[in-house]
This record gives C-alpha cells, sequence and structure tokens, in this order.
C-alpha cells in the first residue's frame, strides 16, 4: 500500500464543477488526510473547508488551485508548513512562489493532482 500523504488543497471548493472539488473528493477516497482552504466555508466529504489560515502539522503535499495573484497572501503561510512538496496545477504556475520554496528545499511540481492520482504518480 503506497504511503499517505497529509494534503493540503489551497483553493478547495464545494462547487461540484471545480477541479478542486473532485481533488478532494479523490485524495479522501485514495486515502490521504485532507485539509481544505477555499474563498468560502463548505464541505466536500469529510472535509470541511475554511477561509481561515489553519494550523495544521505534517503537511506532506500543497496543491494549489488559485491563481498567482491570489496565492501572494499565503507564500508564508505555505512556507511555514514546511511541506515536502507543492504542486502547482495547471494555472496555477508560480516562478516567485517556487523559487521561495526551493531555497527552504521544498520540491515543487508543475503538475496535476488528478492525474497524478490517476496514475500512481500521487
Amino acid at each position: 500500500m503506497r504511503e499517505k500523504k497529509k494534503t493540503l488543497v489551497l483553493g478547495a471548493s464545494d462547487n461540484p464543477n471545480r477541479y478542486s472539488y473532485l481533488a478532494l473528493q479523490r485524495l479522501q477516497a485514495a486515502g490521504h488526510p485532507v485539509v481544505g482552504i477555499g474563498r468560502k466555508p463548505g464541505q466536500v466529504g469529510d472535509v470541511a473547508i475554511t477561509k481561515d489560515k489553519v494550523a495544521a502539522s505534517d503537511i506532506d503535499t500543497v496543491t494549489l488551485y488559485l491563481n498567482p495573484q491570489h496565492q501572494q497572501e499565503y507564500y508564508d503561510y505555505i512556507l511555514s508548513l514546511h511541506p515536502e512538496r507543492i504542486i502547482f496545477n495547471p494555472g496555477t504556475e508560480n516562478d516567485e512562489l517556487a523559487s521561495k520554496a526551493r531555497e527552504q528545499g521544498i520540491e515543487t511540481l508543475h503538475a496535476c493532482t488528478l492525474v497524478m492520482l490517476s496514475t500512481n504518480q500521487y
């Protein structure tokens, strides 16, 4: 069995038409513990989505569903979590944040969480 990776979905949404919604569902289905932060509160399965920067420990992966303009307010928060990696999903690519993360030894990936999950690369 693959290692379960506690994941923060930043840009989480309870809208079934959003990719972050699908990511929340599929991460849970794969058994990964999930934390959701979005623009408004909501619920997807067992995951409560909050607007607040929650204190979270043992975050392995931050997967981004926020465009770069909205990421800046989260830089310090993301880096303070000391994740193993940050996944920049399509449309979230951000050289500034990626550079800051790499300086702290955090792996950065330009990838799609949904594809990674479906191909057992997560």
